[in-house]
């Protein structure tokens, strides 16, 4: 029931956040860098998981990315059993996220100012700099994320750093590949594009996935490499 109990409240975390962070983009549009809509998708996405950090952080850490949990796993801090079951709950959340908007954007026929539902694209800087790009996001992220969600002793203040980390990776990275540094939500998104007709987002997804993946183990490894053992 405990573990239930974890992978649930991941899934709606993870709903939220991807509801509230791509729906802002696409109400408000991101094109023109350092406009309100670019700033405030920014906003949204670190405002949005630092609520959920003080609502679910006590149930199940509040990772909310696969990023995050490969961060905890090669960390020590979770077993494997838990780990496949937070990515599942994740990408499960994202997924119902991005169907959610997909809903309300039909029922309301508003226009999506993003054109494809917020998903990632390597097409501006390119496969390997969009790699790079995703890679260096993700360490930043996940190295302040682990940090939180491992050291108790930060909870308090966790999550309005977790949340402004976040803000910080969006307010790079929009400009550049619309900022992933979660793989649930660039697949979840890339996958509802498809549903709807639209096979672009699904064709560079590898980046997305893997660049993530590796930021989150690197991460990781800076932050044992780098803890704070008292004698």
């Amino acid at each position: 029931m405990e573990k239930c109990k974890k992978y649930f409240a991941e899934f709606v975390g993870t709903a939220v956040l991807i509801t509230i962070g791509c729906g802002t983009a696409m109400m408000l549009g991101t094109s023109s860098v350092g406009s309100a809509g670019y700033m405030l998708t920014a906003l949204a996405f670190g405002f949005a998981y630092m609520g959920m950090f003080y609502a679910l952080s006590h149930v199940s850490g509040c990772h909310l990315n696969p990023a995050v949990s490969v961060g905890v796993l090669v960390a020590g801090e979770m077993s494997a059993g838990d780990f496949f079951g937070y990515i599942i709950a994740q990408v499960a959340g994202a997924f119902a996220g991005t169907e959610l908007l997909s809903l309300i954007w039909n029922l309301g026929d508003y226009d999506d100012l993003t054109d494809n539902y917020f998903a990632n694209s390597s097409a501006g800087p390119g496969n390997t700099a969009a790699f790079i790009i995703e890679l260096f996001l993700t360490i930043a992220l996940v190295l302040v994320a682990v940090g939180v969600i491992l050291k108790r002793d930060y909870r308090g203040a966790g999550g309005v750093a977790a949340g402004f980390a976040l803000s910080g990776v969006y307010v790079f990275g929009i400009s550049f590949t619309n900022a992933s540094a979660n793989p649930a939500r660039s697949l979840a998104s890339a996958l509802t594009c498809l549903i709807g007709g639209n096979s672009g987002p699904i064709s560079d997804i590898w980046i997305f996935l893997l660049a993530p993946i590796l930021g989150g183990a690197i991460a990781a490894g800076i932050y044992k490499a780098t803890e704070h053992k008292t004698m």
